[in-house]
């Protein structure tokens, strides 16, 4: 908080008004809330406003005893609702990376609860346990990453910690996706606000019976936030003006720690119009205008180097005690690191100037708790008034007014090399405080050139703090997981489904490591489905889409198509086969990912059948976005077959989403079961995403399989995983819609493929060859494309973009569509897409140096009004 905002504080200036009485938000609730929370407007197209919290220590630097206290305080009230028995079996998980800090210091007041908190730094050599999704976050993946696999699977309760519960998504997220590897009977979910609407409280009582466990809520206050139906419009017009005007002020700005001008014509230029108490946007870097060049009155970034403005402090960090909960902290490492702390805050107090008056302990990012606890004990040890915050990905947009949370924004680039490339980082409310020290403390994976750059976070703060200390905390290297963490393997699992029990193919085609669903009701209208899948109620696996049935004409565009690339298939089928009996394995497994895999897995059975006498076993397996391929299958090949024989079969590459979540979940698998050698290289007809290495073509064509759902699959649904349906030792489910029988293509599309065979062998041959002899690495071209589609059409969500003549034409059969991009001049490859566009009211829009034929755009902005009463798509 800064010197000005504490003062406003006690002019009883609350500090969300700003925010409120520009976009009618309201905060509703508990008598606290004010004092707990202001407001702010994000830079982020997916949520307007942020509820910053003044007790948290991310965005406003608090004094550490009141950061610490309110975690404490919420773990004590955890043990006391669980009682003693409970609470010494429960484990402790926290958010990334806002409530890391929030999260451990939960588990110190549970006092024995090991912790964990999930990351978005993915780990060299850490297996991860699993993973989940946060819709409305900037950044929404999360990896969990214990060092120990056994401390998920134990049955007592988990607490799960978050700064805010807003909706509920991402825990149910979490739960569901916990729940079905690591079931259990009792959850408590804490947070320092509840601000959730009464539906969504409704939605989490449902879901706790749903799966037949209990879900209690321990909160510090409880509210809601009111929104206006036009809030993320008007949010995003707020902060774009106002990011206009602090760009066109740069040249008056000395810093950011300069006060905000008055409301004034100046407000009046960028269109906001009237109100009291207003000032302009605080500029966002020391000595930068908003796009990064120095004003002709700002003063160059002090100098960064050992005997200059910044000193190291060698804090003599315990050896072998993790720097946080990323891969878990145990009981023994609370207590080693409790009588580590007085040693290592009286070396930064000795390193502190004479004098200091007003010192700030800035952590970083996901780094909170180490940070926190050695502010805590600082404050205890000098005079100076110790506060502490943390650096944070987050964007959000700072205003220096009275009625604002987020006051000064410094910015900096990332240095920890992080996944997902090089980025702004953010400090908050540090410029302009007043503070006379500031103690940075990274851990050594952060220790970067980067940070140490003339526009690095250490020359940021030097700007704005006569004094900058360096406290490096070093990063904890997770060991080798043990085998004998892993939890028992069950002790028989079924034989594979085969036709004619289980769908049309013959027996000895396919084997699918399935079970059979047919008798369940589970297809939801397409437009109901959408708009659970994006709400975050509900995952795309946990029900299915009714079953399309094609026009007649549909069927004629399947049959010529069919016919004019039925060679071209065969080509592909066989090129990809010979590459795999010569790098894979002379025998090979095949293994397809159901269901768009297992026709391809079939005609490279055939292949190899045709060409060389083999008689390559196959089967098919259930791999879900988001939740991994199915643990029981692998367990089932893994006894059966030498896993490095096992070679994963898909039909081609989008963006490269399965690729990725097949290479995560083996991780995962091989750190469970320790059974290891299966590859994640996946064997595709066609890459056109370039994603893998094993493929017939990057061609972007048409498989005329893509163009129907079960009738050319074997009369075989999409897989199914749901908590009431499969069980922890069940494989995953699909349907088989014997009904269909009398539309089902399945054989005839194979026998079409198969009969090319003999005019392509030679064309096989020396294709095959030139693949052999070429450099065949993945560009993942693919994925920034869709990256940049996603961001040029205003989508903001890779999720809904579906690259390729295969994924477009599933978007069109099962999803709610939205527009069709399609490369100038594609040709009959389309005449399906086109027709469903036609009959779906979908706008084709043609594309230039489009690097994909087509591309099919799901509606990004789908509730039930964003189709007409026809079923038609409405145009935005």
């Amino acid at each position: 908080m800064t010197e000005r905002a504490r003062a406003d504080e006690r002019a009883g200036v609350w500090s969300g008004s700003w925010v409120a009485e520009r976009l009618g938000v309201e905060l509703t609730g508990d008598d606290t809330l004010p004092a707990l929370l202001g407001l702010a407007l994000r830079r982020n197209p997916k949520r307007a406003h942020l509820l910053v919290s003044n007790v948290l220590g991310k965005h406003v630097p608090q004094s550490p005893s009141v950061v610490h206290g309110h975690g404490v305080a919420l773990g004590r009230r955890v043990r006391d609702l669980l009682g003693a028995e409970a609470a010494g079996r429960a484990v402790v998980l926290g958010y990334a990376e806002t409530a890391t800090g929030l999260g451990h210091s939960v588990a110190d007041g549970l006092g024995t609860a090991p912790y964990l908190h999930s990351t978005r730094r993915p780990v060299a050599g850490a297996a991860r346990a699993g993973g989940f999704e946060e819709s409305h976050s900037h950044a929404t993946s999360h990896l969990l990453l214990p060092e120990d696999p056994a401390l998920l699977a134990g049955d007592g309760p988990l607490v799960l910690v978050d700064d805010e519960f807003s909706t509920g998504n991402t825990v149910l997220n979490t739960v569901r996706a916990l729940h079905e590897r690591y079931p259990r009977k009792r959850y408590v979910v804490v947070a320092l606000v509840d601000m959730r609407s009464p539906a969504d409280a409704d939605r989490l009582e449902d879901f706790a019976r749903e799966i037949g466990a209990r879900v209690d809520l321990v909160t510090a206050a409880s509210g809601t936030v009111r929104l206006p139906d036009d809030v993320l419009q008007q949010g995003q017009e707020l902060v774009a003006r106002y990011e206009a005007l602090a760009a066109g002020q740069a040249g008056e700005s000395r810093g950011a720690e300069k006060p905000g001008l008055a409301r004034s014509a100046r407000d009046e230029a960028a269109g906001l119009g009237s109100g009291s108490g207003a000032t302009a946007p605080a500029p966002d870097r020391a000595g930068a205008s908003a796009h990064g060049a120095a004003g002709p009155e700002s003063p160059a970034p002090a100098p960064v180097s050992p005997d200059g403005t910044v000193a190291r402090v060698d804090l003599h960090w315990p050896a072998g005690v993790p720097d946080g909960g990323r891969h878990g902290f145990t009981p023994a490492h609370r207590e080693r690191l409790e009588a580590a702390l007085p040693g290592m805050a009286g070396r930064i107090a000795e390193a502190l100037p004479a004098g200091a008056r007003r010192v700030l302990v800035l952590g970083f990012e996901e780094l909170m708790y180490a940070p926190l606890r050695l502010a805590r004990e600082l404050e205890v040890t000098v005079e100076a008034d110790v506060r502490y915050s943390t650096t944070t990905r987050s964007p959000v947009l700072a205003v220096d007014d009275p009625g604002y949370a987020i006051r000064t924004r410094l910015v900096f680039p990332a240095h920890d090399d992080p996944a997902d490339g090089p980025g702004e980082r953010y400090a908050y409310n540090v410029a302009g405080a007043g503070f006379d020290t500031v103690v940075a403390v990274v851990d050594s994976a952060a220790d970067t050139p980067a940070l140490h750059a003339h526009d690095g976070l250490l020359a940021r703060l030097a700007a704005h703090s006569a004094h900058v200390l360096l406290a490096v905390v070093p990063s904890y290297v997770p060991r080798a997981p043990h085998a004998s963490h892993a939890p028992e393997r069950p002790p028989m699992l079924p034989e594979p489904l085969r036709g004619p029990d289980f769908s049309s193919y013959d027996p000895d085609e396919v084997g699918w490591l399935l079970q059979d669903l047919s008798d369940v009701t589970l297809e939801a209208p397409t437009e109901e489905r959408e708009e659970a899948i994006q709400s975050g109620g509900a995952h795309y696996a946990e029900s299915l889409p009714v079953e399309y049935q094609p026009s007649e004409q549909y069927q004629e565009l399947f049959h010529a198509a069919l016919a004019t690339s039925a060679a071209r298939l065969a080509r592909a089928a066989g090129a990809v086969t010979e590459i795999v009996l010569t790098e894979r394995s002379p025998r090979p497994v095949l293994v397809s990912l159901a269901r768009a895999g297992t026709p391809v897995g079939i005609l490279m059975r055939r292949w190899a059948q045709y060409r060389h006498g083999l008689d390559l076993p196959h089967y098919a397996v259930s791999i879900v976005r988001g939740r991994g391929i199915d643990a029981n299958a692998l367990r089932w090949l893994a006894d059966r077959h030498d896993p490095a024989d096992v070679v994963f079969v898909d039909g081609w590459t989008g963006k490269g989403a399965i690729t990725r979540e097949l290479a995560a979940a083996l991780r995962d698998f091989e750190s469970t079961d320790g059974i290891t050698g299966f590859d994640p290289e996946i064997a595709v007809l066609a890459d056109p995403g370039s994603c893998v290495r094993t493929y017939g073509t990057r061609d972007d064509f048409l498989i005329p399989s893509a163009c129907l759902n079960s009738t050319v699959s074997g009369l075989i649904s999409r897989t199914v995983l749901r908590a009431d349906l499969v069980g922890q030792h069940d494989f995953h489910g699909a349907k088989f819609y014997r009904e269909l029988a009398g539309a089902d293509l399945s054989t005839a599309f194979l026998d079409a493929v198969t009969a090319r065979f003999p005019d392509v062998a030679d064309a096989v041959d020396a294709q095959a060859k030139d693949l052999l002899s070429a450099d065949r690495s993945p560009t993942w071209e693919g994925w920034a494309a869709v990256e940049r589609i996603s961001e040029e059409y205003g989508i903001h969500d890779v999720n809904l973009v579906k690259p390729g003549v295969g994924e477009t034409t599933r978007v069109m059969l099962r999803r709610v569509p939205w527009k069709v991009l399609a490369r100038a001049g594609a040709g009959a490859d389309l005449d399906h897409v086109r027709l469903l566009a036609e009959q779906r009211g979908v706008p084709v829009e043609e594309v230039a140096d489009l690097p994909y034929t087509c591309v099919g755009l799901i509606h990004p902005k789908y509730t039930r009004g964003a189709t007409g009463a026809d079923g038609k798509a409405v145009a935005l």
